[in-house]
C-alpha cells in the first residue's frame, strides 16, 4: 500500500492512487515539453517563456517583483531572479525600482517583450484548446482547485522528505 488514509483508497486498494500519480506525472511531463516548444518558438527556454508569460499576467493586476513572480511560478526567488535578468537583457522586461520602496523592483513587458508574446500568441491558444478541450464546463476550476491543494500538498510533503532526510544523515 502506498497510502493509509481511507479517502485515498477505494475498496481497501490503492490502485486509484497509484494510477492518478502516474496520470499527473505524465501530465507533468507533457505540460514541460509543450512549454520548452512554445518558449523555443519564441526564441526563449521553457523557464523564459513561462517568466515572460506571468510577467505580462501579473503585471495587469498591480505592481509585480520577484517574490510574487516566483511564488506564482513555484520557482526559487534565485531562479526567477537569474532568468528576469536574462530577459531585461534581452529587452523583452523592464524592471524599476519600486515607488514606495526603493529595495524592491517592479517588473513590465517591454514594447519588445508584448510583441514576442503576441506573435506565439495563436499557437498558444492552439495548445492550450488541444490540452484542456477535453473538460467540460465548471472542470477547469475544479481542476485549478484541485491543483492548488495538490501543490500546497507537495510542499508539505517535500518538507517531510527534506525533514526524514536529515534525520537518516544524523542516526
Amino acid at each position: 500500500m502506498t497510502a493509509s488514509r481511507p479517502e485515498l483508497l477505494v475498496d481497501g486498494s490503492d490502485q486509484l492512487l497509484r494510477r492518478t500519480i502516474q496520470d499527473a506525472l505524465g501530465f507533468s511531463i507533457h505540460l514541460q515539453e509543450l512549454r520548452a516548444g512554445l518558449g523555443q518558438a519564441a526564441g526563449l527556454s521553457g523557464p523564459a517563456y513561462s517568466i515572460l508569460v506571468a510577467v505580462e499576467h501579473l503585471s495587469r493586476q498591480g505592481d509585480i517583483g520577484i517574490n510574487l513572480l516566483s511564488d506564482y511560478l513555484h520557482l526559487s526567488g534565485a531562479f526567477v531572479t537569474t532568468e528576469v535578468n536574462k530577459l531585461v537583457g534581452a529587452g523583452l522586461v523592464a524592471k524599476e525600482p519600486h515607488p514606495a520602496d526603493r529595495r524592491r523592483v517592479v517588473m513590465t513587458l517591454t514594447t519588445q517583450g508584448r510583441g514576442l508574446l503576441a506573435a506565439v500568441g495563436d499557437l498558444q491558444r492552439s495548445v492550450n484548446d488541444t490540452i484542456f478541450g477535453a473538460l467540460a464546463p465548471g472542470e477547469l476550476r475544479a481542476l485549478s482547485d484541485s491543483l492548488a491543494k495538490l501543490v500546497g500538498g507537495s510542499q508539505d510533503a517535500l518538507a517531510l522528505l527534506h525533514v526524514q532526510a536529515r534525520r537518516r544523515k544524523t542516526a
